[in-house]
């Protein structure tokens, strides 16, 4: 049951992911100079992205161990002959600097910084198709992204996708001013009961929308109660 949803999920996000890059195009965001990926996963956006759009330097953030090593694998194969910079960092951004749980789970896509509701009707139907039940507990690091940036002396940046199953407002959070340095904010708001987040969709959008940004593309992720969100900042409209 599990490979069969895998292999649905996979086809119908591919169409997903091509309308996205197709709006980038559109706006004629064709190159980037740096694109942050915060919760990497196992490289599947890297390999999108790069496929479409010239990069020249990618931070790709993943907390889990498990993910991270075969995220390291998969990008250095995509990237191969190609002129991208990859680092690699095996965290998790938030709005502090702390250590962290993170609940991960047989489905390693669904690992998350927060509680879950276990009576939720979406987890137990996910927990069919997917087998998400059985889960362990990893200690590990987060750090604020603000921070990261000033200590690497990063100085030119354009894109952050974000993919935290929960944690995306925190991640936002803890650019702090920072935040209106970028360009293009890409990322995705759980309406379902399952993960127990501690903010609405408005928290982010009131955020966004002090630095600047506006809401220019929304798209529902195929058979998910999750929509994903570009944010384009006013400045580079």
């Amino acid at each position: 049951m599990k490979f069969i949803t895998l292999l649905i999920l996979n086809f119908f996000d591919y169409f997903h992911k091509k309308k996205i890059v197709n709006f980038l195009k559109y706006k004629k965001i064709i190159s980037l100079n740096a694109l942050f990926d915060v919760g990497a996963h196992r490289g599947e956006s890297v390999k999108f992205f790069t496929k479409f759009i010239m990069i020249k330097k990618i931070y790709c953030f993943e907390p889990s161990p498990d993910n991270f090593r075969i995220l390291k694998k998969n990008v250095n194969r995509y990237l191969n002959k190609k002129h991208t910079k990859v680092t690699f960092e095996n965290i998790a951004l938030g709005k502090q600097n702390s250590e962290k749980k993170l609940i991960q789970y047989n489905e390693t896509s669904s690992s998350s910084l927060k509680e879950i509701n276990y009576l939720s009707k979406y987890y137990k139907k996910k927990n069919f198709f997917l087998n998400t039940s059985n889960n362990k507990i990893l200690n590990i690091t987060q750090r604020k992204l603000k921070d990261y940036i000033i200590e690497k002396k990063i100085y030119n940046f354009d894109l952050i996708k974000i993919d935290t199953e929960g944690n995306e407002y925190e991640v936002l959070l803890g650019l702090e001013e920072y935040l209106s340095r970028f360009k293009v904010i890409i990322f995705e708001h759980h309406y379902d009961d399952m993960i127990l987040k501690g903010y609405t969709f408005t928290n982010i959008n009131n955020l966004l929308k002090k630095y600047n940004f506006s809401k220019a593309f929304k798209s529902k992720m195929p058979f998910r109660k999750t929509f994903e969100y570009i944010y384009i900042n006013d400045k580079y409209i």
